[in-house]
């Protein structure tokens, strides 16, 4: 079994664990197999704990069927546990002027790799972040670090990467703009450059029982690694895919989603991880 199967089954970038060494794809905007995905739903829900400096304070606690992100299962199909803290400050610029606030979180959730074993998986992030045009136009900037406390650090799992993202709310649609850049990439890969597009939808054609309201969404993406016989990938690229429904009742967001890669089961150590596969998660952000 390559490297990439046993330390890719991380789904962190789809690719993460294994790409990433070889998911928080989600719709970060609605979807909860990972940390940015809670911490964007943890945003979007009303004020929760004051925080030192004037800011708030949010949780999430997400239970998911796979932890997979672009596409690879980081938990070898297996289910995940995760929780998240974040924090807002309040906004930096004078009254009158365009939101802009810092943010921080921690994300935790269990991994396993095939062949690293089980362990768990820290990340760390903040940044900038930005509203324009009405609050339609939104613009990030930040830096997350990825740890593995149970894992040894001769295998490189921990590394870190910058973001950039952009999205604008046309009202029936909304869509989305992500990149991240490692210099020094999970798993001896070197530079890595993950290129996502999100497109999204709330589906409010009809009166739903509960109060409930339901999202779809879709997402593209291609991960990018220089080295990748350091990680097992047949490839110096490949292209990861997701289609979901949100539905948000009770105070919970709950995902039934669709999720797979273009690397074959060849160039994924003839194992399962990579292959398309259907999952489900339950968050509830506090």
């Amino acid at each position: 079994m390559s490297r990439f199967a046993g330390l890719v089954r991380g789904g962190r970038g789809a690719y993460r664990r294994g790409v990433q060494l070889v998911s928080r794809l989600a719709i970060c905007a609605a979807i909860g197999t990972s940390g940015a995905a809670s911490v964007a739903r943890a945003e979007e829900s009303a004020d929760r704990w004051n925080a030192p400096f004037g800011g708030q304070w949010h949780a999430a606690f997400t239970f998911a069927s796979d932890y997979a992100q672009n596409g690879i299962s980081n938990t070898q199909l297996g289910p995940a546990f995760q929780a998240s803290l974040d924090y807002r400050s309040p906004n930096l610029l004078p009254k009158g002027a365009p939101p802009l606030w810092f943010y921080g979180y921690v994300f935790g959730s269990n991994v396993s790799f095939t062949n690293a074993g089980s362990g768990a998986e820290i990340d760390l992030a903040g940044g900038l972040k930005m509203r324009l045009l009405q609050d339609r136009l939104g613009l990030q900037l930040g830096y997350i670090r990825y740890l593995f406390p149970a894992f040894p650090a001769s295998l490189g799992f921990e590394y870190g990467e910058v973001e950039l993202k952009l999205d604008y709310d046309f009202g029936p649609v909304a869509v989305g703009g992500r990149l991240r850049y490692s210099a020094n990439g999970m798993g001896g890969i070197g530079q890595s450059w993950n290129k996502r597009a999100l497109v999204s939808a709330p589906l409010s054609f009809s009166r739903l029982p509960f109060d409930a309201s339901m999202k779809l969404y879709g997402s593209l993406g291609d991960f990018w690694g220089e080295k990748p016989e350091a990680v097992g990938l047949p490839a110096n690229d490949y292209l990861y895919w997701q289609i979901g429904l949100v539905i948000s009742v009770w105070g919970l967001d709950a995902t039934l989603a669709y999720t797979d890669t273009s690397i074959t089961q060849e160039g994924c150590g003839y194992t399962r991880l990579c292959e398309g596969r259907a999952f489900f998660s339950v968050t509830k952000v506090f």
